[in-house]
């Protein structure tokens, strides 16, 4: 079951109104190999943001923003339970068919997860992140479990984790993720 998830986009024309550049339903991504995950890729910058933007168009490119760069977006995870298996039916080479459609529709998503701890994953960045319905639970090192529920608000500071499911109805959370500077 899908959520209805709606895209404005305001900016300013020629004559220096502000506008609707953009009104419309978005449509969820999904991918095979991570079963009754929605997702919604609102909008995405790269480098200094700019405003007030004429014709602006989002930039998601990759997944994860490169320098200076900025995602929104919401995840909609299922509980466990509905998730199913991200083992492929066929073998290796369904598993690869899988993986290369990820790869064409999130760039770089797949990357930044586990292989031998799935769900888990580290990146370079920093990420708001708000509940907005069900529970969801964030997974840290050595196990450690912390309940979120609706309107739960996480500062995810380049910890590696894990997003759960444990509770019976889907959750959708929403993010702002943030391209940071590394320590030299």
């Amino acid at each position: 079951m899908t959520i209805s998830i709606k895209r404005v986009v305001t900016g300013v024309d020629d004559s220096g109104q502000s506008i609707a550049y953009e009104d419309a339903p978005l449509q969820p991504v999904e991918l095979a190999i991570m079963p009754g995950v929605q997702m919604f890729q609102v909008w995405g910058t790269e480098g200094p943001l700019r405003s007030p933007l004429s014709d602006p168009k989002p930039d998601n490119a990759t997944f994860f923003p490169g320098p200076g760069g900025t995602r929104f977006g919401l995840f909609r995870l299922p509980p466990e339970q509905d998730a199913g298996s991200s083992e492929p039916a066929d073998g290796a080479a369904d598993l690869d068919s899988q993986v290369a459609e990820a790869e064409a529709k999130v760039p770089g998503l797949l990357g930044a997860f586990e292989p031998d701890a799935p769900g888990m994953h580290q990146t370079k960045t920093v990420d708001y992140v708000i509940v907005v319905e069900g529970d969801l639970w964030v997974e840290l090192d050595n196990g450690k479990e912390v309940h979120l529920p609706p309107g739960s608000c996480v500062v995810q500071n380049g910890a590696r984790h894990g997003w759960r499911n444990h509770g019976n109805v889907p959750a959708t959370l929403a993010y702002v993720i943030l391209d940071v500077q590394q320590p030299a």
